[in-house]
């Protein structure tokens, strides 16, 4: 296991970068925890990848360097590494057994037999494999093999880190929602550094300690899931996470007070006079559907009913707003907004400022 340092790593695929906009993965300057959980969360093209695999040492940054612990391990090869990873599809030999393909790396590392047997036959349970364990993988489902493929990656108690890209993809939503408890359970036992890449961010939020979140090449957000849903620090990220997202709405601030259009809404902080792009951010949990004439005017354009509660699409001064309506709650006939003020956030070019008191 080890601390991972990202010092001053970027990396371009352009051979002669002139500026940011050619940098696949703009620059990052971070330290991850010896055994920590950390998932890497955006959407396609926005660099985690690139960052996994200069991880892994399947790229080398164009700048900066890579640290495991005291170790700089930028120019190493992925085997002198001592990482194990899990890729998007699985990777087994069908020819051999289950417990065969789980053996397979630490006969590499040449395990005692004994410890290789107490290791084999210790993930066969963790992954509910033993009815299947000699047979051979070819015939085996694509849940399987992936249940394979991640039980290779974990039998092995010796490394600095686990890497697993996009592992759940081909795996049935039921199982994924068993296995991502289970790579949690596994965590909390061996204490490995685990690295997570995904797109979806019910995955992430139930897998790591820290999420990491990617857009269009930077890390805009390092935080716990309740830092990233309380206070984000980058519209993206409220906008990422959270179903539905955070709503986003154009605002002029002087002080403790925002004004959207003609309306004005009280703030629990007070801010400098700021030029850019301004903008405030609510979730629609902390929306409020009312009649009361003191609450902001909205107009109502679909309400859906998902059982445990309403959403309520709505527009405010001719933005898109979403609120959440309690299961049974009627719609007023005047409805109105009232914004639960300190959860209210404020944006400069999309970016959180944070007020005073």
């Amino acid at each position: 296991m080890a601390q991972i340092t990202l010092d001053k790593l970027a990396h371009s695929y352009m051979l002669n970068p002139q500026n940011e906009a050619d940098f696949a993965l703009k620059e990052i300057d971070h330290v991850w925890e010896d055994g920590g959980a950390y998932a890497l969360l955006g959407p396609s093209g926005c660099g985690k990848t690139t960052l996994l695999n200069i991880i892994s040492g399947l790229l080398v940054p164009s700048k900066g360097n890579i640290l495991f612990g005291d170790q700089n391990v930028t120019n190493l090869q992925p085997e002198q590494r001592n990482i194990a990873q899990v890729f998007q599809f699985p990777v087994i030999y069908d020819t051999m057994t289950v417990a065969e393909n789980l053996a397979f790396p630490l006969v590499n590392r040449n395990v005692p037999k004994d410890e290789i047997s107490k290791r084999v036959s210790e993930m066969i349970d963790i992954l509910d494999l033993g009815d299947k364990a000699g047979r051979k993988a070819e015939g085996l489902t694509a849940d399987d093999k992936q249940k394979i493929s991640l039980g290779r990656g974990l039998v092995r108690y010796d490394v600095n880190a686990i890497l697993f890209d996009e592992p759940l993809t081909v795996i049935d939503p039921h199982m994924k929602w068993q296995l991502r408890t289970k790579l949690k359970e596994l965590h909390r036992q061996f204490e490995h550094t685990m690295i997570y890449v995904t797109h979806d961010q019910t995955e992430a939020l139930t897998f790591a300690d820290k999420v990491v979140v990617m857009y269009e090449g930077e890390v805009v957000q390092i935080g716990t899931p309740e830092e990233l849903f309380d206070e984000p620090a980058h519209t993206f990220v409220g906008y990422f996470i959270g179903s539905p997202g955070m709503n986003v709405l154009p605002a002029d601030i002087r002080g403790e007070v925002a004004s959207i259009g003609d309306h004005q809404v009280q703030l629990t902080r007070s801010y400098a006079d700021l030029s850019g792009q301004v903008e405030l951010g609510i979730r629609p949990e902390f929306v409020r559907i009312s009649g009361d004439e003191t609450g902001l005017p909205i107009q109502i354009h679909n309400v859906e009913d998902i059982g445990r509660y309403k959403i309520v699409r709505a527009t405010l001064n001719g933005t898109p707003l979403d609120a959440m309506l309690a299961e049974g709650a009627e719609v007023p006939a005047h409805p109105t907004a009232l914004f639960q003020a300190d959860k209210i956030n404020i944006y400069k070019d999309s970016h959180l400022v944070k007020g005073e008191g």
